[in-house]
């Protein structure tokens, strides 16, 4: 599997709809205890609603794409050899069932559902599907991003204009950053218009493909946060790559990925935030 075709990416739509509706927004604003679960930390959450909509959309996938490997967060969570799908040549399909799971389960509106299509190492898919507003940003190489509105019309999408770094409006999720680093780069930080986190790179990355935000600054490289979001993002016209100048891809799993409107930008952004 080389590419994703038309067809596919309509079927691929309507699966993650069928899924949300199905197993995610019922249970927004209705989860009990018992169904919000820790992981990792006391804010790293899983609820009822990530299980099941994981294993819902892996079985919507086997028929869709057929024999396809499955990295999904929850997955992940219980197994990391599952990681290992990812270096191999076979198409993966890599599921954030519901991205932005800590806003979900405090009934904030800002979660979704993230999936990217990788083959080779690199993502040839990439689909964001926002439940609570039923629509999609989308991806494919070559093809430019696009917004898909819940009634289906397709709208082009790009990046912010380049502009002053004091100007810009741009992601920096601090509480990633090993705390020595944080130290450095907090103060920093007034070198920008705004800067925030909005614990869900779903919307971070809606927020950077459509032009409404700058940049992004990340220090976790979970593959379902950007596998998708960085296709959609280059796609709109962005340039992304870690602070090493090296290029994205879904199998690099540490490092700090910044994204920004341009290259020259990205430059700017890099100087102000991590040169000493």
């Amino acid at each position: 599997m080389n590419e994703i075709s038309d067809d596919q990416m309509i079927a691929l739509m309507q699966a993650m709809r069928t899924v949300a509706q199905a197993e995610i927004m019922p249970r927004f604003h209705a989860l009990s205890a018992t169904s919000i679960r820790t992981k990792t930390a006391d804010d790293d959450l899983v609820t009822d609603a990530d299980i099941c909509a994981e294993a819902a959309l892996a079985r919507q996938l086997e028929t869709i794409l057929g024999d396809i490997a499955i990295v999904g967060e929850e997955a992940v969570s219980s197994d990391r050899t599952v990681l290992e799908h990812l270096r191999g040549h076979s198409p993966v399909a890599i599921i954030d069932p519901v991205d932005g799971t800590w806003n979900f389960a405090h009934g904030v509106p800002l979660f979704g559902s993230i999936l990217a299509i990788v083959a080779g190492g690199q993502t040839i898919a990439g689909l964001i599907h926002y439940p609570c507003l039923d629509d999609f940003l989308v991806a494919r190489p070559g093809r430019g991003a696009w917004h898909v509105g819940a009634g289906g019309k397709p709208t082009r999408i790009a990046v912010a204009v380049p502009s002053p770094t004091s100007n810009m409006h741009g992601f920096v999720p601090l509480h990633m950053y090993p705390a020595e680093l944080q130290s450095r780069i907090a103060p920093r930080l007034g070198a920008f218009a705004r800067t925030t986190t909005w614990r869900c790179s779903a919307f971070e990355y809606r927020m950077l493909a459509t032009g409404a935000m700058s940049f992004c600054a990340n220090a976790g490289l979970a593959p379902w946060d950007h596998a998708a979001g960085a296709l959609i993002h280059a796609e709109a016209g962005g340039y992304a790559a870690l602070l090493t100048q090296e290029p994205y891809c879904p199998t690099i799993l540490n490092g700090i990925l910044l994204a920004a409107p341009d290259r020259e930008s990205w430059k700017q952004i890099r100087t102000a935030l991590f040169e000493m």
